[in-house]
């Protein structure tokens, strides 16, 4: 089986940093807006709003290092949880759980780097958004190129 997704988009507004309270583990929530690829009639563009949780260190590198409107691929899982309220309501919520983050563009407020590269804590990826290969992949020709 497979749960594995890639979004790219900008933060809706600045990430949440908090500690879990049972053994301090840091955990950052934001959410996404990720542009679908098609305009509306009007031409007006729609989005899908995505949360996105992040953990441990990669929860602090996002915590105090991402604002409101950045732009940021992120590679994560699918994850479906629920909880009962103090009235006995269940409410459900849908978000990615990242495993990797990838800044795409500067941090104007303090100049950093456009690319950071948090791979040195952490599993990094690269993707090319302009639709070259995809970690050594390339088109294939003709069927007769197929391996099966």
């Amino acid at each position: 089986m497979l749960n594995k997704v890639v979004l790219i988009g900008r933060l809706t507004k600045d990430p949440v940093l908090k500690y879990a309270s049972s053994n301090m583990t840091p955990v950052t929530t934001f959410t996404l807006a990720v542009n679908r690829n098609y305009t509306q009639q009007n031409g007006d563009r729609l989005a899908d709003f995505i949360p996105i949780v992040t953990w441990r260190k990669l929860a602090e590198i996002c915590g105090n290092n991402l604002k409101k409107g950045r732009l940021v691929a992120v590679a994560g899982s699918i994850q479906t949880r629920s909880w009962d309220d103090n009235s006995g309501n269940r409410h459900w919520v849908t978000e990615v759980v990242a495993d990797e983050v990838k800044f795409l563009d500067s941090n104007k407020s303090s100049g950093n780097d456009p690319m950071i590269d948090i791979g040195k804590d952490i599993h990094s990826f690269d993707i090319d958004v302009d639709g070259g290969d995809f970690d050594g992949f390339s088109p294939v020709e003709s069927e007769d190129d197929l391996p099966f």
